[in-house]
Protein backbone atom coordinates (compact mmCIF):
# COMPACT_ATOMS: atom_id res chain seq x y z
CA UNK A 1 0.00 0.00 0.00
CA UNK A 2 1.29 3.21 -0.86
CA UNK A 3 1.48 6.27 1.63
CA UNK A 4 0.45 8.55 2.60
CA UNK A 5 -3.21 7.28 1.96
CA UNK A 6 -5.92 10.26 1.87
CA UNK A 7 -9.13 9.25 4.02
CA UNK A 8 -11.94 11.89 4.24
CA UNK A 9 -10.22 15.27 5.82
CA UNK A 10 -7.53 12.36 7.87
CA UNK A 11 -4.06 10.88 6.10
CA UNK A 12 -2.48 8.11 6.73
CA UNK A 13 0.87 8.14 6.87
CA UNK A 14 1.68 4.20 8.02
CA UNK A 15 -0.20 1.36 9.29
CA UNK A 16 0.90 -1.32 11.54
CA UNK A 17 -0.99 -4.55 12.75
CA UNK A 18 -0.15 -4.77 16.32
CA UNK A 19 -2.54 -8.05 17.12
CA UNK A 20 -4.49 -10.55 14.87
CA UNK A 21 -6.50 -13.26 15.72
CA UNK A 22 -9.23 -15.48 13.76
CA UNK A 23 -11.78 -13.30 15.18
CA UNK A 24 -10.17 -9.84 14.82
CA UNK A 25 -7.55 -7.47 13.84
CA UNK A 26 -6.19 -4.25 15.81
CA UNK A 27 -4.27 -1.92 13.83
CA UNK A 28 -2.30 1.33 14.22
CA UNK A 29 -1.69 4.25 11.91
CA UNK A 30 0.36 7.04 12.26
CA UNK A 31 -1.93 10.03 11.16
CA UNK A 32 -2.73 13.60 10.30
CA UNK A 33 -5.67 14.80 11.77
CA UNK A 34 -8.01 16.81 9.73
CA UNK A 35 -6.64 20.20 11.67
CA UNK A 36 -2.91 18.74 10.59
CA UNK A 37 -1.35 17.84 14.08
CA UNK A 38 0.09 14.13 14.24
CA UNK A 39 -1.56 11.42 16.12
CA UNK A 40 -2.03 7.68 16.24
CA UNK A 41 -5.09 6.10 15.73
CA UNK A 42 -6.35 2.37 16.20
CA UNK A 43 -9.19 0.26 14.73
CA UNK A 44 -10.22 -3.13 15.06
CA UNK A 45 -11.65 -5.05 12.61
CA UNK A 46 -13.79 -8.09 13.04
CA UNK A 47 -15.74 -9.82 10.01
CA UNK A 48 -19.38 -8.63 9.69
CA UNK A 49 -22.48 -10.15 11.30
CA UNK A 50 -25.83 -11.12 11.09
CA UNK A 51 -28.23 -10.59 13.54
CA UNK A 52 -31.72 -12.17 13.44
CA UNK A 53 -35.31 -11.67 15.22
CA UNK A 54 -37.63 -14.62 15.01
CA UNK A 55 -41.11 -13.93 15.33
CA UNK A 56 -44.01 -16.24 15.34
CA UNK A 57 -47.80 -15.36 14.74
CA UNK A 58 -48.73 -14.46 18.20
CA UNK A 59 -46.35 -11.88 18.64
CA UNK A 60 -43.90 -13.56 20.55
CA UNK A 61 -39.95 -13.92 19.66
CA UNK A 62 -36.93 -16.28 20.59
CA UNK A 63 -34.00 -14.54 22.27
CA UNK A 64 -31.04 -16.19 23.40
CA UNK A 65 -29.73 -15.80 26.96
CA UNK A 66 -25.89 -16.32 27.67
CA UNK A 67 -23.12 -15.56 29.75
CA UNK A 68 -20.95 -12.84 27.66
CA UNK A 69 -17.06 -13.07 28.88
CA UNK A 70 -16.16 -9.06 27.36
CA UNK A 71 -18.99 -7.76 29.65
CA UNK A 72 -18.84 -10.22 32.48
CA UNK A 73 -22.58 -10.86 32.59
CA UNK A 74 -25.37 -12.85 31.02
CA UNK A 75 -27.58 -10.70 28.38
CA UNK A 76 -30.52 -11.21 26.35
CA UNK A 77 -29.70 -11.27 22.76
CA UNK A 78 -31.36 -11.73 18.97
CA UNK A 79 -29.68 -14.53 17.36
CA UNK A 80 -26.17 -13.24 15.96
CA UNK A 81 -23.17 -13.81 14.96
CA UNK A 82 -20.00 -14.28 12.15
CA UNK A 83 -21.08 -14.23 8.34
CA UNK A 84 -17.53 -15.57 8.26
CA UNK A 85 -17.35 -14.09 5.06
CA UNK A 86 -20.65 -15.53 3.40
CA UNK A 87 -24.11 -14.30 2.45
CA UNK A 88 -25.65 -12.44 5.47
CA UNK A 89 -28.83 -14.08 4.98
CA UNK A 90 -27.54 -17.48 4.39
CA UNK A 91 -25.51 -16.74 7.55
CA UNK A 92 -28.36 -15.30 9.67
CA UNK A 93 -30.46 -18.79 8.81
CA UNK A 94 -27.60 -21.08 9.62
CA UNK A 95 -27.04 -18.96 13.03
CA UNK A 96 -30.80 -19.29 13.90
CA UNK A 97 -31.04 -23.10 12.90
CA UNK A 98 -27.75 -24.05 15.16
CA UNK A 99 -28.60 -21.39 18.23
CA UNK A 100 -32.54 -22.16 18.37
CA UNK A 101 -33.08 -24.81 16.10
CA UNK A 102 -35.62 -22.23 14.24
CA UNK A 103 -35.82 -22.44 10.80
CA UNK A 104 -37.95 -19.19 8.31
CA UNK A 105 -39.98 -19.52 5.53
CA UNK A 106 -39.40 -15.67 5.43
CA UNK A 107 -36.95 -13.88 6.28
CA UNK A 108 -37.00 -9.57 5.93
CA UNK A 109 -33.86 -7.23 5.36
CA UNK A 110 -33.86 -4.75 8.08
CA UNK A 111 -30.65 -2.81 6.80
CA UNK A 112 -27.39 -2.93 8.72
CA UNK A 113 -25.58 -1.02 11.65
CA UNK A 114 -22.15 -0.03 12.73
CA UNK A 115 -22.01 -0.80 15.84
CA UNK A 116 -18.95 1.46 16.82
CA UNK A 117 -18.18 3.77 14.18
CA UNK A 118 -15.14 5.37 15.65
CA UNK A 119 -12.81 2.56 16.17
CA UNK A 120 -14.58 -0.51 14.91
CA UNK A 121 -15.22 -1.98 11.38
CA UNK A 122 -17.99 -4.67 11.54
CA UNK A 123 -21.41 -4.24 10.29
CA UNK A 124 -23.79 -5.69 11.22
CA UNK A 125 -26.85 -7.33 8.95
CA UNK A 126 -30.03 -7.05 10.50
CA UNK A 127 -32.87 -9.55 10.07
CA UNK A 128 -36.69 -10.08 10.99
CA UNK A 129 -37.16 -14.09 10.11
CA UNK A 130 -41.74 -14.79 9.88
CA UNK A 131 -43.10 -18.22 9.46
CA UNK A 132 -41.22 -20.29 11.45
CA UNK A 133 -41.17 -23.87 12.59
CA UNK A 134 -39.10 -25.07 15.37
CA UNK A 135 -36.58 -28.34 15.01
CA UNK A 136 -33.10 -29.22 17.37
CA UNK A 137 -30.31 -26.53 18.14
CA UNK A 138 -26.60 -27.60 17.19
CA UNK A 139 -24.81 -25.49 19.79
CA UNK A 140 -20.97 -24.78 19.65
CA UNK A 141 -18.77 -25.01 22.47
CA UNK A 142 -18.96 -22.02 23.32
CA UNK A 143 -22.81 -21.45 23.57
CA UNK A 144 -23.23 -24.84 26.20
CA UNK A 145 -24.74 -22.04 28.42
CA UNK A 146 -27.25 -20.82 25.69
CA UNK A 147 -30.72 -21.18 26.67
CA UNK A 148 -34.01 -20.09 23.94
CA UNK A 149 -36.93 -17.76 25.61
CA UNK A 150 -39.64 -16.91 24.07
CA UNK A 151 -40.57 -13.31 24.99
CA UNK A 152 -44.05 -11.20 23.93
CA UNK A 153 -42.50 -8.64 21.28
CA UNK A 154 -43.27 -5.90 23.56
CA UNK A 155 -41.73 -7.34 26.61
CA UNK A 156 -38.58 -7.52 24.24
CA UNK A 157 -39.12 -3.91 23.16
CA UNK A 158 -39.95 -2.69 26.93
CA UNK A 159 -36.41 -4.50 27.84
CA UNK A 160 -34.53 -2.22 24.78
CA UNK A 161 -36.32 0.54 26.59
CA UNK A 162 -34.96 -0.46 30.02
CA UNK A 163 -31.66 -1.43 28.90
CA UNK A 164 -32.19 -4.91 30.16
CA UNK A 165 -30.70 -5.70 26.56
CA UNK A 166 -27.54 -3.99 25.55
CA UNK A 167 -26.02 -6.01 22.43
CA UNK A 168 -26.35 -3.53 19.79
CA UNK A 169 -27.68 -5.46 17.05
CA UNK A 170 -29.84 -6.92 18.79
CA UNK A 171 -31.37 -3.56 20.25
CA UNK A 172 -30.95 -2.06 16.51
CA UNK A 173 -33.36 -5.12 14.71
CA UNK A 174 -35.42 -4.64 18.02
CA UNK A 175 -36.22 -1.39 17.32
CA UNK A 176 -36.76 -1.42 13.60
CA UNK A 177 -38.65 -4.42 13.43
CA UNK A 178 -40.98 -2.59 15.33
CA UNK A 179 -42.37 -0.55 13.12
CA UNK A 180 -43.40 -3.53 10.49
CA UNK A 181 -44.57 -5.60 13.43
CA UNK A 182 -47.09 -2.70 13.96
CA UNK A 183 -48.13 -2.28 10.32
CA UNK A 184 -48.42 -5.67 9.64
CA UNK A 185 -50.69 -6.70 12.77
CA UNK A 186 -52.75 -3.13 11.73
Amino acid sequence: MAYPLHKGPWTTLSSVVKYQNPWLSVREDQVLRPNGDPGIYGVITMPAGSCILPLDNEGNVYLVRQYRYGVERETYEAIAGSTEGKDPIESARKELKEETGITAKEIIALGFIDPFTSVVNSPDYLFLARDISFGESELEGTEADLKVEKVPYLIALQWVMESKITHSASVAVILKARDYITASNS
